[in-house]
């Protein structure tokens, strides 16, 4: 059975999100003994083959640590930064919607599919092909902190030449994700949407994506055309591995430099945010009940562009940001659920911040 297709909407989504290729994430919480076994720093990101994942999941099963509210030990769900940004603003927020990239015509490409269009996002710009879907193991430790393990070399993958003036037009945001493989069609994307007049936004991956491959994200970031940048702490540091001032506010003075709005996220301090001249610091919501870090900073950016696109002061796209950052993390994987949504906006009331109608 092949992938369905969705009717294209009439009018433009608000938000379109680059992700070249689909992704699977398979969630589970495991004890400490496992994280240590295998290569790369725990709490981080690393590519990884097919027969390592699939040996990875098979280890999962004898370190899986009880969850009483998971009827699965392994949860499998949409997965990706882009995607866990783009959900959470059209489940949530109430905000139109598109993925961009490419999909395989598999099990994992059907879930992928499935699980987007019941949330809300227009697929009509997913392009469908023969071969495998990208995966993901996030393995949540007893702290909540998640390490990932991404599957993407085999995947099918939208390729900068494929992507069109249509692909844009009548958008506002552009949402990507760093990461070097996909540097290509992220150019072409930046070289469209500026065409086309969408302001761009560039979250900066993961601490080993900014190590490794700091040079050509520094090309990104100078070179003007992005207008909005997310990073956390760890990726904040990397950024300026090498200076004589390296913390959180020097990373978030040089990102302000090079966009029009920087934001770094502190975990459960919070975040710091700049635009223009206004520098702003909003404690976290909700880190006290963490059972999962997994897609924080993403909906930390749901609310943020929710906020941006309701024309919200500066401090207000944050703390409408730490209200949705804190609504994932209190329940395992990248998705908010109803129970969670619901306490995220009784947050937003609580702080003042308009609600979206749902």
């Amino acid at each position: 059975m092949g992938i369905p297709t969705t009717v294209t909407d009439s009018a433009p989504p608000l938000v379109v999100g680059l992700q070249p290729s689909a992704l699977v994430d398979h969630i589970a919480c495991v004890d400490f003994d496992l994280l240590s076994q295998i290569p790369g720093d725990p709490g981080g990101s690393f590519p990884v083959e097919i027969e390592e994942l699939e040996h990875l999941l098979k280890m999962v099963k004898t370190h899986i640590l009880s969850s009483p509210d998971q009827l699965s030990p392994v949860r499998t769900i949409a997965g990706g930064s882009v995607a866990n940004t783009l959900r959470g603003l059209t489940a949530g927020f109430g905000v139109t919607c598109g993925i961009i990239g490419a999909c395989g015509d598999n099990e994992q490409g059907r879930l992928f599919f499935g699980n987007m269009n019941s949330n809300g996002v227009n697929l009509s710009r997913l392009r469908k092909k023969k071969g495998p879907t990208a995966q993901c193991i996030c393995l949540v430790d007893s702290s909540g902190n998640r390490t990932m393990r991404p599957c993407l070399s085999s995947a099918v993958k939208l390729q900068g030449d494929e992507l069109t003036r249509e692909d844009f037009k009548g958008c506002k945001w552009l949402v990507m994700r760093y990461g070097i493989f996909n540097l290509e069609v992220i150019r072409s994307a930046i070289r469209i949407a500026k065409q086309e007049g969408v302001l761009v936004s560039l979250d900066l991956a993961s601490f080993e994506m900014v190590r490794t491959y700091r040079s050509p994200l520094l090309q990104l970031l100078e070179s003007g055309d992005i207008d909005l940048c997310f990073a956390n702490e760890d990726e904040a540091s990397e950024l300026l591995r090498g200076e004589a001032n390296v913390n959180p506010e020097a990373a978030l003075a040089f990102l302000g430099n090079c966009c029009q709005w920087a934001v770094v996220t502190l975990g459960a301090h919070g975040c710091i945010a700049k635009h223009g001249k206004e520098v702003v610091r909003v404690p976290a919501i909700g880190e006290t009940n963490a059972v999962d870090a997994t897609g924080a900073g993403d909906l930390f950016a749901s609310g943020f562009i929710y906020g941006l696109v309701k024309g919200l002061s500066l401090e207000e796209c944050c703390k409408a940001g730490s209200c949705s950052g804190g609504s994932v993390i209190r329940s395992l994987g990248g998705e908010v659920t109803q129970e969670n949504w619901q306490w995220m906006y009784k947050q937003m009331h609580i702080n003042g911040l308009p609600v979206p109608e749902k």
